[in-house]
């Protein structure tokens, strides 16, 4: 007689599948469609897609849903912000995403399911970890693709230094992974702020407030790397003597663990109570907003003694003729 209860291979598949299975995996067991048939008649088993069960009558988990999803278009990966989901990282802060993302060959056509979206990649095995539970794209590279595609390259800095932080890969991984993808989007400025994430230093933001946001707009030039004269020693991004003001670029690689943090509040402390200074952090966000953050600072050094005006760095530049005659 036929069994018709799961075979210790079956149960072993849902056991490292979070529940999930498909009919091909049962039938290539050994199982027969009776078992199936009898799973779903005691409603231990629910259809939950085309030749997909699930060992439960609830909602389906991320979890569960990442399999469907790669079960369901096999062979296939989890890719984009589900890879990072799947080893625990987070993308814009949010830990689990909809719909699920996965990557199957280039020369695949793979049918539609409901809340998931296709990636065709031509290197898939190169790219893959077929080994882990879900199959995902390897995490550098799932990091660097959402990286390129990026909408402002202060969103790209963010998903590398995000992954970082996280320690969900590392520096040396990510630039690898980005050796080897020579067509990328971004690829050179990627290649500049993964240096400097791996020297904990910020020139690439730095350069993007001397050129983006100082000298686009009229900005007084300041002095820059000047040493401290009080309190602890270090040197200020750049600093406006004239007008007491300092501006620190803070790229946030080396400032997140609560030492350096104290370390800069330290020293911003130390400008005011020894110098009379005032220090203004920037960040990625604000220099990525050159226009507005250029606004903000000429306002800053006018109401210091500055005389002198902005300048819109374009046509569309929100620096327009009344801000500059409200900051004259």
């Amino acid at each position: 007689m036929t069994p018709s209860i799961p075979s210790a291979a079956v149960r072993a598949l849902l056991l490292a599948q979070d529940g999930i299975i498909s009919r091909s995996q049962v039938l290539d067991a050994g199982d027969s469609n009776a078992v199936i048939r009898r799973m779903l008649r005691r409603r231990e088993w629910v259809k939950v897609g085309s030749g997909l069960y699930v060992n439960h009558t609830g909602p389906l988990t991320w979890s569960q849903r990442a399999w469907c999803a790669v079960r369901g278009a096999h062979p296939a990966v989890l890719s984009h912000q589900s890879a990072v989901h799947a080893v625990g990282g987070t993308v814009d802060g949010k830990q689990y995403g909809v719909p699920i993302h996965i990557a199957v060959g280039s020369r695949r056509n793979v049918a539609k399911q409901p809340g998931v979206v296709v990636h065709y990649d031509a290197n898939l095995d190169d790219h893959a970890a077929w080994h882990t539970h879900p199959p995902r794209i390897r995490v550098e590279h799932a990091v660097v693709t959402l990286a390129a595609a990026a909408s402002t390259e202060t969103v790209a800095v963010a998903r590398l230094t995000e992954a970082v932080n996280a320690r969900i890969t590392t520096v040396e991984r990510l630039r690898e992974a980005l050796r080897t993808r020579r067509s990328l989007r971004r690829r050179a400025f990627l290649g500049e702020v993964l240096k400097d994430i791996a020297d904990g230093t910020c020139s690439v933001l730095e350069r993007r407030y001397r050129f983006g946001v100082e000298q686009a707009h009229g900005l007084p030039r300041p002095v820059r790397q000047s040493p401290t004269a009080t309190g602890r020693r270090g040197f200020r991004d750049a600093e406006y003597p004239d007008w007491h003001l300092v501006i620190e670029l803070d790229g946030r690689v080396g400032h997140d663990d609560a030492p350096s943090r104290d370390r800069d509040l330290e020293r911003d402390l130390d400008a005011v109570v020894g110098a009379g200074l005032t220090t203004v952090r920037l960040g990625w966000g604000q220099v990525g907003r050159p226009c507005t953050t250029a606004q903000k600072v000429g306002r800053l050094l006018t109401r210091r003694g500055w005389t002198g005006a902005l300048v819109p760095c374009s046509d569309g530049c929100e620096v327009s003729a009344a801000d500059v005659k409200t900051l004259r």
